[in-house]
């Protein structure tokens, strides 16, 4: 029988189930572009899949600035940040994610209220390409994993992976089991998070998880207690981060994660509980319509100049 080189090549042996060699990102946004970096710093192949050609060519120049910030606050070196954005490829044809061993869908979209049917509609496509043995993961927090999974025909596969940002520093991730997740998905995520050097804080599906439902209803109160005028933003801030060790206050945080995504998890998860404290505060749909989302804009509940808080943008008169 005749024989050929590419017999002995390594590319050409099967695949072993389980092994996790390249992973695709669907939506390529702020939050994308963590996971994406964070997955290509342990030697991970990845390949995102955006809207366009033109988004996917401002991907990698947003890539490239927040490398070169990296750089320049001692985090990284030049030859490591080569190495990151070589494991990095886009796309906008979902038939590039077929050979990947996991796939994360990670959209950020800007339409009001739920975003279900399109996630929906992603995982279709994801299942409609990937092999069997292929698991699909979401970063959202505030859907129910059963209820994307419900369009797969094979939804033993789908789980819930959530990412704190920014993703590269935030020790955890949620991992979450659906109605119908399969034991093997479930430890091939684990294993993939641990890779990551992320503890895994495993729970069973629920809106807003652990994280969002109990940070939501905190920045509500201290837009509350900014509305009342019992104290300034900052002061707000303050006491949260001294006081109780926070990264960052809640109004800060807000601001940093984004308005408008503040806003849809809010609702999200207003319409599944029906809880007041679940309910957009006025401020922040105030600040919203007026564009000012947080710190993408330069303007939320404090004024950014090149990404650092300059002044409290919201005034109470008391604190003037």
């Amino acid at each position: 029988m005749l024989e050929v080189l590419e017999d002995y090549g390594m590319s050409s042996r099967p695949k072993k189930k389980g092994q996790l060699k390249k992973v695709g990102l669907i939506g390529c946004g702020t939050m994308g572009q963590e996971i994406a970096h964070l997955i290509s710093k342990f030697g991970i192949d990845v390949i995102f899949i955006d809207i366009s050609e033109e988004r996917v060519s401002e991907v990698f120049l947003e890539l490239n600035q927040e490398l070169d910030n990296v750089i320049d606050k001692w985090g990284l070196t030049v030859s490591e940040k080569k190495a990151i954005l070589s494991r990095i490829k886009g796309s906008t044809e979902y038939h590039d994610i077929s050979d990947c061993d996991m796939v994360i869908e990670a959209v950020n979209t800007k339409k009001s209220g739920t975003s279900l049917e399109l996630r929906k509609d992603i995982f279709r496509k994801i299942e409609s390409v990937v092999s069997r043995d292929c698991v699909i993961v979401s970063n959202t927090s505030t859907l129910i994993i059963s209820d994307l999974a419900s369009v797969l025909d094979y939804p033993d596969r789908a789980v819930g992976l959530h990412f704190l940002s920014p993703a590269s520093i935030i020790r955890i991730v949620e991992v979450v089991k659906g109605l119908h997740t399969s034991e093997y998905s479930l430890e091939y995520v684990r294993k993939f998070a641990r890779m990551m050097d992320k503890k895994v804080i495993e729970l069973i599906e629920t809106p807003g998880n652990i994280s969002t439902r109990l940070i939501i209803p905190l920045i509500n109160e201290a837009c509350e207690i900014l509305m009342e005028g019992v104290a300034s933003a900052s002061n707000v801030d303050e006491t949260m981060k001294l006081g109780f060790g926070m990264q960052f206050g809640p109004l800060q945080l807000a601001d940093k994660i984004g308005l408008d995504k503040i806003i849809r998890a809010m609702e999200n998860l207003y319409m599944e509980f029906g809880d007041s404290k679940f309910k957009p505060n006025p401020i922040i749909k105030r600040l919203a319509r007026a564009g000012k989302i947080g710190k993408k804009t330069g303007h939320g509940f404090y004024k950014y100049d090149k990404g650092k808080i300059v002044a409290e943008a919201i005034h109470c008169p008391q604190f003037k």
